[in-house]
């Protein structure tokens, strides 16, 4: 019975600590202008695009590094060195940045960002954009 209890309050204590982590370092929201404020002041920052590599090549904010999301657990050895860097993470709508600042927070990326209103925003708002095609 003892055994039983130990278990079931060790598990409370374990998932206690994996919600309060992941709500601490939860990625706030930056508007459109904080980022350009941020480029503007040549501030280090890591501009994380996680949208696919075509859609990245069809358009992309300045300095942008693209991971796409499916791929940025096998490729996190390309942010070494980031993990107290500020980090702003942006797709075209949201979900995938969701699901890229799941897999950083996991990883111990302390500083992250998520750039409000995502790349639709950012190009419907006529700001610059990169385009490799």
């Amino acid at each position: 019975m003892k055994h039983i209890l130990v278990k079931k309050i060790a598990t409370t204590i374990v998932f206690v600590l994996a919600v309060t982590t992941t709500w601490q370092v939860s990625a706030k929201d930056i508007s459109q202008t904080e980022l350009q404020q941020i480029m503007k002041n040549d501030k280090q920052v890591i501009l994380l695009d996680v949208r696919t590599v075509e859609e990245f090549e069809e358009g992309h904010i300045p300095n942008a590094v693209n991971i796409p999301h499916k791929e940025l657990e096998a490729r996190l050895a390309e942010l070494t060195g980031a993990k107290n860097t500020q980090v702003v993470i942006y797709c075209r709508s949201g979900r995938r940045a969701e699901v890229a600042r799941e897999v950083l927070v996991k990883n111990g990326f302390n500083e992250l960002d998520h750039l409000s209103g995502d790349f639709n925003e950012w190009s419907s708002n006529n700001l610059p954009i990169i385009k490799v095609k």
